[in-house]
């Protein structure tokens, strides 16, 4: 356990700024370890992070099956309410049969047809922050290109109305702290505030929507009806507040991320500028692999499951690092090289199995867009400065990158 602990060091800035030798440790270590600190079991390789991420011994809640005392966990404290109750009824922290109820639902408003109406609009605002950013002369590539874009793209499609977009980060990151490791009561308390406010607002725009529907997805889901079946409204707004938070979160960090890679590789950089169209689709598959956005992605363990010769028994909570998992050498031909024209590329940084990422095909379409846009406008993008990572372990991203053109 000793062990494990001096190699896994989540709080650690030195662990943060770079995971993945102890990652490679923890591979060669085992396939489970006992984490004490956060009390979870940790899952480094390939292989078992994909195999139990459809396992359905394991559960992203186990209410459906336990009281906490049956399962031998204590109840959240009841000043954090707000923010589970808007947590735990997106589909995201649902099992059967509620989740397959809510993405049955969400995915007749959350359609390919949908996603890939909003193509051209991503496209045109990855120009213009593109160009704007070239205007000024560079810039944080972080406050300029990665954050606006996607934040914009997924109120635009949920039909939030421009002048209410400036709170939607705000409550984003104030709610996403609660998906790190031990958060700190202070931290709890950003999350219960934004909870609250980002409900409220979400439930006025619910009514607006209702008395008077358009064609944006908040529209939709109110709309989607199956066999007798419909969103409440907690649900929806859940729902909405799942698809704002995922769908601009790890676009953010894979985008940071990506150019940071990118500037610690000129090989690479220079040959996706030679041969853009030829190798954006597999880049944008190599980036989200390099540096994985969402590191660390949870299980409650349903019923008891051995995991290399080690019973995990019923209660425990399995830690699944996505990160590792991408750099498993077992599954990846020299994981640690970045290789932006990678064929064989199984990464799992959209998850896998029921709770594989509804978002997926948006999240390619504005990674595409932004990196096409400034390898077009700024030919000669460079790194300004050595970027300063947040100090977050799950959700792995950069407070800023200063860039030059």
């Amino acid at each position: 356990m000793e062990g494990v602990q001096a190699v896994f060091d989540p709080w650690s800035p030195d662990f943060v700024a770079d995971p993945y030798p102890a990652y490679a440790e923890l591979r060669a270590r085992g396939r489970v370890h006992y984490f004490a600190p956060s009390n979870q079991w940790l899952v480094p390789r390939h292989a078992d992070v994909a195999a139990l991420l459809r396992d359905r011994r394991l559960g992203r809640t186990y209410r459906h099956r336990f009281t906490h005392e049956e399962f031998g966990r204590t109840a959240p404290p009841p000043e954090h309410e707000p923010f589970h109750v808007l947590n735990d009824n997106g589909m995201l922290d649902l099992e059967a049969p509620a989740h397959t109820r809510i993405r049955r639902l969400v995915s007749k408003a959350f359609t390919a047809r949908t996603v890939e109406r909003l193509r051209p609009y991503v496209e045109a605002l990855a120009d213009r922050l593109a160009a704007d950013l070239v205007a000024d002369g560079g810039g944080d590539l972080v406050a300029r290109v990665a954050e606006p874009l996607p934040v914009a793209v997924i109120a635009e499609m949920l039909g939030i109305p421009e002048a209410d977009r400036h709170a939607l980060r705000p409550w984003s990151a104030a709610i996403c702290g609660m998906y790190e490791l031990n958060p700190p009561e202070e931290t709890a308390r950003r999350a219960v505030a934004a909870s609250l406010e980002f409900s409220g607002y979400l439930r006025e725009l619910i009514a607006a929507r209702r008395s008077a529907p358009g064609d944006d997805l908040i529209s939709g889901l109110i709309a989607a009806y199956d066999e007798g079946e419909s969103l409440s409204e907690q649900e929806m707004i859940s729902t909405c507040v799942l698809l704002l938070n995922a769908g601009h979160e790890a676009t953010v960090n894979a985008t940071a991320n990506g150019w940071y890679a990118l500037f610690r590789h000129p090989e690479q950089l220079a040959a996706l500028r030679a041969a853009p169209a030829a190798l954006l689709p597999t880049a944008v598959e190599e980036l989200l692999r390099h540096d994985t956005p969402l590191q660390l992605f949870e299980r409650w363990v349903l019923d008891d499951i051995e995991i290399g010769g080690t019973v995990v028994p019923r209660g425990s909570e399995i830690a699944l690092l996505f990160g590792s998992a991408n750099h498993d050498p077992a599954a990846f031909d020299h994981p640690e090289r970045l290789d932006l024209a990678r064929k064989d590329n199984p990464h799992i940084s959209f998850s896998a199995g029921i709770h594989y990422c509804i978002g997926a095909p948006l999240a390619r379409i504005e990674l595409a867009a932004s990196l096409a846009a400034l390898l077009r406008r700024a030919p000669d993008l460079r790194l300004a400065a050595t970027p300063e990572r947040k100090p977050n372990f799950v959700i792995r991203g950069l407070r800023e990158l200063l860039v030059a053109v």
